[in-house]
């Protein structure tokens, strides 16, 4: 099991150190943070890393369904987000956001003129 966890349906007020707090009573609370938007305000999500493995272990036991400021914590191993592909060529830089452009055959519209022109030019030539 990873030592970082995810802690979710926290109440908006809550703060990271509310969360070093209330996981301190399971082992060593190495970091605590509660996500926010660009507005500042809590998303209602946070991670929490222990010190081992073990109490990161004790800790998702005894505090996913718990009940903290009138809410049931969801506590569940972190995970890695992978960079989701979306199609086409990998080798351009990606600065986020997805990829408007079409795929595959992106230019079939203009050869499709294109060749009409050059048939029109052969027939009148």
């Amino acid at each position: 099991m990873n030592k970082r966890l995810y802690v979710g349906n926290l109440d908006y007020a809550t703060e990271g150190k509310d969360l070093e707090e209330l996981f301190a009573s399971e082992g060593t609370v190495v970091y605590a943070k509660v996500i926010t938007g660009p507005d500042g305000r809590s998303r209602g999500f946070g991670f929490v890393e222990m010190e081992t493995e073990e109490q990161a272990q004790k800790a998702n036991e005894k505090f996913n369904k718990y009940s903290f400021k009138d809410r049931t914590l969801v506590v569940n191993e972190a995970r890695v987000i992978e960079k989701r592909s979306f199609g086409g060529d990998d080798r351009r830089p990606s600065f986020g956001g997805d990829d408007r452009r079409p795929q595959g055959d992106r230019f079939k519209g203009k050869e499709d003129l294109n060749f009409k022109l050059k048939k029109l030019r052969k027939k009148f030539n």
